[in-house]
Formats: structure tokens, C-alpha cells, sequence
């Protein structure tokens, strides 16, 4: 039997890469390690607008998954309802989904605080960058990628899953007329004990147009664990930990506390059944696509 490091070796092969995908490193012009952007381009004409923009955190993990949505979906616009859009993934120079110390800071709100190593004899870890982030987003990104191709500013979507859904909860509270649509997939509103909350209390009103946000979790971030999780040695301490937690509920609550608020902002919630934390990413990225390039309401 061949194992795949035998054809590795024996067999001539190509690497693949996503077609119609590219992706450059930009650092923060006022310093700071550099951002991998991952982004795809519609080979078509823009409209007389601009294409609509969808910008999503953990460019890593996130961008394949929004690409094949894309693609397998604008083609066909009466039965999807899926027209084409630019996707700009803010990532990190590494082959790994995920870059935990990074994001950490870029994801976690202020205040400012350090917390034990991931690992022992490692750097601590620290949270409260994510108004950097916002800036790096409005002031360097997407102004460089309207130098790239046209844009709608009309038609921005910000995506983001787990703290990457805490940080698009920020982002919106902060600065609401950044993008028209916000989409928080398992947002960790219960991290620092539910410190977001007072963002919200204390959230800018919308200007002009009425926002869109959109919350979401799996069925297996509420009380209950998936069925296989019962069977794993960590059952007890996972279901715990889900129950403080309460990722599923306090997604549902914001959403119903947020709608229909006097500055116009809509909010809905939705469940993907059957899902997990992790494994919700590829339905969130997909609901993702169909919110930002929606052809029609």
C-alpha cells in the first residue's frame, strides 16, 4: 500500500491552490507584524456600484471554506441568490488555521490583560487589541483593496466565528458605520464575564442606513453535548464548561434585545443543527456568503 508520503516521494505532483485566489502580506503602517490577506476577486465586469465586500477574521481557517461557498454558488444566482463579491481574509504568515497567540490580542477586547502561557515556558497570553484591528481594517485594508478593485461602501460584511464573533460584536458597537452587514457566528459573549455587554450598553447609534446583524451558534453549544462528546473521557468537564458557556443562549438573547432598536439595526439568530463549536465554521462561512452577496431581499 502506498502511503501518501510514498507518492509525495515517488509520484510527480503539483500543489494546488484555490484558482482566482491570491493573497499579500500587509503590516500596520504604524508597526507591527504583518497581516496575511487572503482575497478573491471576481473575474467579471464590476457593477456600476462596486462589488460588495466581505472581510472575515482567521483568514487561515475561514477563507476556503467562504471561496468554495463562492464559487459553487454565484454562478448560479436564481437558484442561490448568490451573486459574485470580493472576500478579503485577514490571516497570518503561517501554514496553520490558526495563529492562538495573535489572535488573541487582535480578537480580544480591551481592557488590556495578560493571562497564563498556552504552553509552559511560553509568552503569556494578552487580549485588547481589537480597536488596532478596527483601525487597521478601516484605515489600511480596505483602502488598499479599493486600489485593487471597485467597491461598493455601501455593501460591507464583517464575519467572524468564536472570538473572531466577539470581535465582529466589538467592531459594531464601536464603529457602526463600518459595514451594512455583521455576522457573529459563536461569539464568546461570556468571556471576561460577559465584559461586551457594557460595549452594547454603551454602543454608538447607527447612521443612515439600518444595520443587519446576524448571530448564530451550533445546536451542541448550548447544555447539551454532541452525541459522540458523551463518549469521550472529558464529558463531564466539556459539559461544564458549555454550561458557563451559554454561548448558544446569550447569542439567541442579543439578537432578540437587539431588534428592532430605535436606530433601525435588525437582529436575528440562527441554529445550525447538529453542530459543534468547531464544526459550525462551514455553515457560519456559507451563511456568511449568502448575507454578504445577496442578490435580492
Amino acid at each position: 500500500m502506498q502511503t501518501s508520503e510514498n507518492i509525495l516521494m515517488t509520484d510527480p505532483v503539483s500543489v494546488y491552490s484555490l484558482p482566482g485566489t491570491c493573497f499579500f502580506d500587509l503590516a500596520p503602517a504604524g508597526g507591527g507584524e504583518p497581516y496575511r490577506i487572503f482575497l478573491s476577486i471576481p473575474a467579471e465586469k464590476p457593477p456600476a456600484g462596486g462589488w460588495p465586500l466581505l472581510v472575515m477574521t482567521d483568514g487561515n481557517a475561514t477563507f476556503p471554506f467562504a471561496v468554495a461557498s463562492l464559487v459553487t454558488q454565484a454562478p448560479y444566482p436564481t437558484g442561490t441568490n448568490v451573486g459574485w463579491g470580493v472576500i478579503a481574509a485577514i490571516g497570518y504568515p503561517s501554514d496553520e488555521p490558526y495563529d492562538a497567540l495573535r489572535r488573541s490580542w487582535d480578537l480580544g477586547p480591551p481592557p488590556v490583560k495578560s493571562y497564563p502561557p498556552f504552553v509552559e515556558g511560553g509568552p503569556p497570553v494578552v487580549i485588547g487589541g481589537t480597536g488596532k484591528l478596527v483601525d487597521f481594517i478601516e484605515s489600511e485594508l480596505i483602502p488598499r483593496i479599493a486600489e485593487m478593485v471597485t467597491l461598493d461602501p455601501l455593501r460591507r460584511s464583517l464575519f467572524g466565528h468564536s472570538f473572531g464573533g466577539l470581535f465582529t460584536l466589538y467592531a459594531l458597537f464601536a464603529r457602526p458605520d463600518l459595514f451594512a452587514n455583521w455576522i457573529a457566528a459563536s461569539p464568546t459573549i461570556y468571556w471576561e464575564n460577559s465584559e461586551i455587554l457594557n460595549n452594547e450598553a454603551q454602543r454608538q447609534p447607527i447612521p443612515g442606513n439600518a444595520a443587519f446583524l446576524h448571530l448564530s451558534a451550533g445546536e451542541y453549544e448550548g447544555d447539551e453535548l454532541a452525541p459522540f462528546q458523551y463518549r469521550n473521557a472529558d464529558a463531564a468537564m466539556r459539559l461544564e464548561k458549555r454550561k458557563t458557556e451559554r454561548t448558544l443562549l446569550l447569542a439567541q438573547e442579543m439578537a432578540e434585545r437587539l431588534n428592532g432598536t430605535a436606530d433601525g439595526l435588525r437582529a436575528e439568530f440562527e441554529l445550525y443543527a447538529g453542530q459543534t463549536h468547531m464544526s459550525v465554521l462551514a455553515a457560519a462561512a456559507n451563511r456568511a456568503i449568502s448575507i454578504a452577496f445577496a442578490v435580492g431581499d
